[in-house]
């Protein structure tokens, strides 16, 4: 081989190792990836059965509210940081306003769900607000990210006999929660929102965890919250589907 393409070949591979983040054992890591059926199941214990094949101390980290760019690139730094893969329930209207940030999620190796367009409280709309909401919401998704939607989660979890009975015919996944930090309350400290969180998950063990990368105290948490999960020997699982 030439020394000048062996060089350039060198200097790629070099920076190419720069840009991927360390994953040593001093950093939080995700333990394992745990693919999923399209189908319309329905899981998270705070109205559902518990996710399937979750061992205790097992957790799964997922966002709300996204994409927003004043907040979305800090957690996924954060994330990068501690090569931990998570999914991001995104609303249609910031993923319609900011698609790149949206595929940047998405390129990043993070799993992408909906989370209605409107973010509006359905179990208060008439039936046919709700099938137009989520009409919109699957047109963004596909529009954006160039592929089927298979998950969705609820705002405000405010579940509707309407939505869920439509998603399930859809095949597409309702996921609701295990566990949180109440991270859309004000003012909150990292210290706070972490003793929220471990608080939560040392009831329930572990399981699917409510966050959200539209709060600007939740991006400049996200590293002592995967700090504060790792100190207590949490495992983080990424959600795929099929």
């Amino acid at each position: 081989m030439k020394p000048l393409l062996t060089m350039a070949i060198a200097t790629l591979t070099a920076a190419a190792t720069a840009a991927e983040p360390t994953c040593g054992a001093d950093v939080l890591g995700t333990s394992r990836t745990v693919t999923l059926k399209r189908e319309g199941a329905a899981w998270g214990t705070a109205q559902h059965a518990a996710l399937p094949g979750l061992a205790p101390g097992e957790v799964v980290l997922t966002f709300d509210d996204g994409p927003r760019p004043e907040s979305t690139p800090a957690v996924l730094k954060a994330l990068a940081d501690h090569c931990v893969k998570a999914t991001f329930f995104m609303n249609g209207e910031p993923l319609t306003r900011h698609p790149a940030l949206a595929r940047q999620v998405r390129d990043a190796g993070h799993t992408v769900g909906m989370h209605g367009y409107r973010h509006d409280n359905f179990s208060q709309l008439p039936a046919e607000d709700q099938g137009r909401d989520l009409k919109a919401m699957m047109a963004a998704y596909v529009d954006v990210l160039g592929e089927a939607p298979a998950s969705y989660r609820f705002p405000f979890l405010a579940e509707s006999p309407v939505l869920l009975k439509a998603l399930a015919t859809l095949g597409i996944t309702v996921m609701s929660v295990d566990a949180g930090a109440e991270d859309w309350l004000p003012d909150q400290t990292p210290q706070m929102l972490a003793d929220k969180l471990l608080g939560q998950l040392g009831r329930s063990g572990g399981g699917i965890v409510l966050l959200h990368d539209a709060q600007d105290q939740t991006a400049r948490a996200m590293p002592f919250l995967l700090q504060a999960l790792k100190g207590k020997g949490y495992r983080v699982v990424h959600l795929r589907w099929e």
